[in-house]
């Protein structure tokens, strides 16, 4: 039996096991409660399709199994150009059928009048697709797969071809349909006729547009939005570039604190960090008072606007951008630089002709996070942003505030992807046609060159003073914690850690008797299935983007940034109206929370992963497959090792993120799966700060054991690079027979 045949019976085994051994429909108690197992084949809510069908009476579902047996009629034949079309067009045939039925009949029959009239009335509905739909719909994909590669598409490499396949099929359900709904709803009336007047009526709001901010007066959403991006970005890269230069070409001790010390604002929730700034520079904050008490400084609002915003949002972002150049800085050639150095260029000209350049992608993939991220942040202008909003926030209260109006949150988050598709072509623009590859196969002798002494001046004038900052806003939450009551009663106690993370021993047994116990179990589950998720997605579409080249590459590189893009709370409307009914209906499961968390922050993977294999020689992949090694055993041996860094980064973000996410999360939540943030938000809602600041301190204690404990997982890269000794100038031989006559 050839591999062809061999890949062919796995895809038709999974479809065999779809039809007779996993039910149908989605199960109340979740899949994962494994009671279907006890009435698989009598119960009308668990049974499977082929029982579904000649027992339940639902004849429709007919069709799958007649499109799988064509599929499995073409594996009988020998390969050829017959065999391919069937395996083809009977796999898409299935896809398209699945969704159609899926779509077209709800619990109470057809939910389109014109099917009824073609097709007649149903004695019965269906409910949602269950373990057993979804898995033949995968079954279908890979058998369209398989046969793609037969036909020789991408050289005839199956597990390219599937790849890229099942990625488009996962990026089209879980990024472009929701958002598709949600735009499909605000052109719709409350009886679902199309009316698009709400649509063109807030396209020309002067709210949005307006330019007054010449004048001397505001300026309208859009415009306070881009600037904001635009100096977040900026401030946080250069920070990045700081962070990551200090760390690995400085003499300054205590790296690994300060490496530390970097990740430590992206662990932490932004609302808590925008807490800590107002407890630092509110008007009744700390600073505040002694800069009033020492100087007579009337205490000001300043710090509720766009410049609080902005201090938070690079507070919180430089992390990303440190994550994202510390591989790429390390990924430098010591030997180019050597090699300028040998040219007779000082340090200063071999930094900012030869060094720089070549972190190029690595600093525009961070400029470009940077960006987005500002753009889709939630937290922080809800804390700090007093009257003036920016288009997340405008979102927000479009969606969900007294106006509840979708047509305008379509229209703010339309202008927020414009933004955003605006930033990522000047990025390509930028860095096409350049070559920025420094680990090849060769053996890179050499140690990196320390930097001028100007520059490594500015890095620690911009690293230092940051890193202090740093710790002042931490040492304030964490005493937050501890503190009775903030400005009323600043007495120490150890009761808000009592109420939230309290137990004692029953009967040989731990009883969690904290209010919070439940919510961190859940989130620490959840974001630990959906951070090696991202990981894997998110580096595998970095490879196939850089690595492969396929039909829509760009505009399938776009479509994973829409997700990033969005606001949190446009996803998170966008996902209740997508998922709320059949044929995928998630709501309340932790499965919508996974589903969420892996597809919105997996473009952070992404960029990481471009960035990080820009520097990747290609030879290396040529040579394994020289060798006869295939693309899987290729990117499993010689790409993932020299890729830890990026790794790493991928596994530390979506962790993360997972953890304090709160824009999308907070409309997914259910009873069942309540998530931390959205826990803490509601401490916060009830004036109970000292016990939303001890929960947010438990979780930054956690994230930091988890991030170590992945990071030794994953390891170090290690490049073979070898210290030459310097040796001692040899003197000419006139100067020799000086010395000896004198």
């Amino acid at each position: 039996m050839n591999t062809q045949n061999r890949r062919l019976d796995g895809a038709l085994l999974l479809g065999a096991l779809a039809l007779l051994a996993l039910p149908w429909y989605s199960q109340e108690s979740g899949f994962f409660d494994f009671s279907w197992l006890s009435t698989l084949w009598r119960d009308r809510e668990s049974a499977p399709l082929l029982w579904q069908m000649l027992h339940f009476q639902r004849p429709w579902l007919a069709g799958a199994v007649l499109l799988l047996a064509i599929c499995a009629l073409a594996r009988l034949r020998p390969v050829g150009r017959l065999r391919t079309q069937l395996l083809m067009g009977a796999s898409v045939a299935g896809v398209l059928f699945l969704l159609f039925e899926g779509h077209a009949i709800g619990y109470g029959g057809w939910n389109w009048q014109w099917s009824e009239r073609l097709f007649g009335a149903l004695s019965d509905g269906q409910p949602a697709f269950g373990a057993g739909a979804v898995l033949l719909l995968t079954a279908f994909l890979l058998l369209f797969s398989f046969g793609l590669a037969e036909r020789g598409v991408l050289k005839g490499d199956a597990f390219v071809v599937a790849a890229i396949v099942l990625l488009v099929a996962l990026v089209s359900t879980f990024v472009l349909y929701p958002v598709l709904s949600m735009f499909v709803a605000s052109v719709q009336d409350v009886e679902g006729s199309f009316k698009p007047d709400g649509m063109i009526a807030n396209m020309r709001d002067p709210a949005i547009w307006s330019l007054g901010c010449l004048r001397g007066g505001s300026c309208g959403t859009a415009w306070r939005t881009l600037t904001l991006a635009l100096m977040s970005a900026g401030g946080s890269t250069l920070l990045g570039l700081a962070f990551a230069l200090a760390a690995t070409r400085t003499p300054l001790p205590f790296k690994k604190g300060l490496r530390l010390l970097t990740v430590l604002p992206i662990i932490t929730p932004p609302f808590v960090i925008g807490l800590a700034l107002m407890l630092l520079f509110g008007r009744a904050g700390v600073v505040t008072e002694l800069l009033a008490n020492l100087f007579g400084i009337e205490p000001g609002r300043w710090l509720y606007g766009l410049t609080g915003i902005w201090i938070a949002q690079v507070l919180s972002f430089t992390p990303i951008a440190f994550l994202v150049l510390i591989g790429v800085v390390e990924g430098v050639s010591p030997s180019l630089e050597e090699a300028s150095q040998t040219l007779r260029a000082n340090r200063w000209r071999t930094f900012r002709h030869v060094s720089l350049p070549l972190m190029a992608p690595g600093l525009a993939n961070a400029f470009l996070i940077g960006f987005i991220e500002s753009m889709a942040d939630f937290g922080n202008p809800m804390v700090l942003g007093g009257s003036h909003g920016v288009l997340s926030t405008e979102i927000f209260f479009s969606v969900v505030g007294a106006q509840n109006d979708p047509s305008r949150a379509a229209v703010l988050a339309v202008i927020l992807l414009c933004f955003t598709l605006g930033a990522f072509i000047l990025q390509r623009l930028w860095l096409a046609g350049k070559n920025f590859a420094t680990v090849t196969g060769k053996g890179d002798s050499g140690t990196h060159c320390g930097l001028p002494r100007g520059l490594r001046y500015g890095v620690y004038a911009l690293v230092i003073p940051w890193g202090l900052f740093t710790l002042v806003v931490y040492g304030m939450i964490l005493i937050g914690g501890f503190v009775q009551s903030w400005g009323l009663d600043n007495s120490l106690t150890l009761g808000h850690y009592a109420r939230a993370f309290g137990f004692h021993w029953r009967d040989g047994q731990i009883v969690w008797t904290g209010v919070a116990w439940n919510s961190f179990w859940t989130t620490l589950e959840i974001a630990l299935i959906a951070a090696p998720l991202t990981a894997i997605v998110g580096l595998l579409t970095a490879w196939l983007i850089v690595r492969q080249k396929f039909a829509g590459r760009q505009t399938f590189e776009f479509m994973l940034m829409l997700s990033f893009a969005i606001p949190g709370t446009v996803i998170g409307v966008s996902y209740i109206m997508a998922y709320n009914l059949p044929p995928l209906e998630i709501t309340g499961t932790a499965l919508i929370l996974v589903a969420c968390f892996v597809f919105r922050n997996m473009p952070v993977g992404v960029r990481g992963g471009i960035a990080a294999m820009s520097q990747l020689d290609r030879s290396l992949d040529e040579a394994s497959l020289t060798l006869r090694a295939n693309s899987f055993r290729t990117l499993r041996k010689v790409i993932l090792p020299l890729l830890k860094p990026a790794i790493s980064a991928a596994l530390v973000y979506a962790f993360v993120r997972a953890i304090t996410s709160i824009s999308a999360v907070i409309f997914l939540v259910s009873a069942q799966y309540n998530m931390a943030t959205s826990y803490i938000v509601g401490l916060v809602e009830n004036g109970e700060y000292g016990v939303a600041i001890a929960y947010s301190s438990v979780l930054i204690v956690v994230m930091l054991a988890v991030i170590l404990t992945f990071q030794l997982l994953v390891g170090e890269r290690r490049l073979r690079r070898a210290v030459r000794v310097a040796t001692p100038p040899v003197s000419p031989p006139s100067a020799l027979h000086q010395e000896n006559a004198a």
